[in-house]
């Protein structure tokens, strides 16, 4: 496993994303994943899972030490009590005291940022959490919370995968110190239907899959969470550490992407770098 050393945090590039789990699927995959071979586990309190979560890394017998566990903070609770308040509920439904990651899950420009930037630096303040960032903020907006933050955020969570250009974002959180997680890293399976992945993988003897997160990790500081339920697929998402790209495969990936490959388009989000 790789790891990411962002201010003396270390993050395994290869997380397991959540989203869409639920109940004791939910629990399960956490485990299995926990099992073999993850230490790092994502979730968030819209995703009304963290109990699961929590249940899942139970029954994983992990020590909680060896493991990096990461939540976050909804838009609609980003005003000072209402961040403590949630950051505090989401670790008792996880069953830890802290977690190692606390992001704000969006901004909201109701709620002023230095507000929300204050309520989650408190949070990291009173020990719920090891390290903090946030999650879908471009680049003008990152760079004003790192400001706020005092230079304390580790990580920007984004979409990111090869049909999406994040070349402004990629250079800001170069330029601020920071990772950038990607989420949808593997495209909902999209890259299975591209030839040069299909390419790659035939010449690797990999998956595009596997292909896509080699890529991923290959960047500076970047982390992928794929998120699966599928014991063969959620091994296979790890197995990507005994494989190099080169350089000009690295590329050839990279000009797949264009700005209008989002596929998260959230009503409430920001306005997202030009490219």
């Amino acid at each position: 496993m790789i790891f990411r050393s962002i201010r003396d945090v270390s993050i395994p590039a290869i997380g397991l994303g959540t989203w869409d789990l639920r109940g004791s699927q939910c629990a399960q995959t956490v485990s299995f994943a926990l099992q073999n071979g993850y230490s790092h586990v994502d979730t968030a309190a819209y995703y009304e899972n963290e109990s699961e979560v929590g249940d899942g890394i139970r029954a994983s017998g992990m020590n909680r030490p060896d493991l990096f566990l990461t939540t976050k903070v909804w838009w609609d609770q980003l005003a000072a009590d209402a961040f403590s308040t949630s950051a505090e509920t989401s670790l008792r439904k996880l069953q830890t005291d802290y977690v190692d990651l606390l992001l704000v899950h969006w901004p909201n420009p109701d709620i002023p940022l230095a507000e929300t930037i204050g309520a989650l630096v408190e949070a990291k303040d009173r020990g719920l959490a090891r390290s903090i960032g946030v999650s879908n903020y471009p680049s003008a907006l990152l760079r004003q919370a790192q400001d706020l933050a005092g230079g304390q955020l580790v990580t920007n969570q984004v979409e990111y995968h090869p049909f999406l250009s994040q070349r402004t974002l990629l250079q800001t959180t170069q330029d601020l110190g920071m990772a950038l997680t990607a989420y949808c890293p593997i495209v909902k399976g999209r890259v299975d239907q591209e030839g040069l992945f299909r390419d790659l993988a035939e010449k690797y003897g990999k998956s595009p899959v596997q292909i896509t997160l080699r890529w991923h990790v290959q960047q500076p500081n970047v982390i992928a969470i794929p998120k699966s339920s599928n014991p063969d697929r959620l091994k296979a998402n790890i197995e990507i550490f005994d494989f190099e790209l080169d350089s000009d495969e690295m590329a050839q990936i990279s000009a797949l992407g264009r700005p209008e490959g989002r596929l998260i388009n959230a009503a409430w989000g920001p306005v997202w770098d030009p490219e």
